[in-house]
């Protein structure tokens, strides 16, 4: 069903949006990875979804488990629900388990829609996770306005690796800080 609604619906999306991608060489293949993303509209974690050619898991906020088609759309696409504030250990025992059989996951730090124009702090959620499994983190720059036949750009940067080991909250909020300023690059770089 997933593989089946994925090819329709990626069509429809590439059609609406005009979709631009660099830099798809950078996902690995078959090893694990955390893709982090700008978010800057309700449908670029699903654009992206739907043009990556392998399977992506990820987390969305809690409250779209409460509307009927999106929770059904949710568990068709492996999207899982996730706390804003950070307390949700059952789905980062999810994307661990996730990260140890090779698969990737997608978290967007800004943990919100121009979380980062709101003056919101990222979350240290993909680093934390980065660090603990040793998966790198892969960038991800998106733009576009998302009305219907304009073009959205996804610009993909190269993995981020982050050494295993104990770092202290002060050293994860640079690296998230570092991470941020990579997805803002790519997604103001021209391409």
């Amino acid at each position: 069903m997933r593989k089946f609604l994925k090819f329709i619906l990626s069509i429809l999306v590439h059609i609406v949006y005009r979709v631009k991608i660099t830099g798809k060489e950078n996902i690995p293949e078959k090893e694990a990875a955390i893709l982090c993303q700008n978010h800057i509209h309700a449908l670029d974690p699903v654009v992206f979804i739907l043009t990556a050619k392998r399977e992506i898991n990820g987390v969305g906020k809690e409250e779209l488990y409460k509307i009927g088609i999106l929770k059904w759309l949710a568990k068709i696409f492996g999207i899982y629900p996730v706390k804003r504030d950070g307390s949700d250990i059952n789905t980062v025992k999810i994307l661990l388990k996730l990260l140890k059989q090779n698969k990737l996951v997608f978290i967007a730090p800004e943990g919100t829609r121009n979380g980062l124009a709101k003056g919101l702090k990222p979350k240290n959620g993909a680093v934390n996770l980065a660090i603990k499994t040793g998966a790198p983190i892969i960038p991800i720059g998106i733009r576009g306005s998302f009305r219907a036949f304009s073009k959205v750009i996804i610009n993909i940067g190269k993995p981020v690796y982050y050494n295993e080991g104990e770092v202290n909250k002060e050293d994860v909020d640079n690296l998230t800080k570092n991470l941020m300023d990579e997805i803002i690059r790519l997604r103001d770089e021209e391409i």
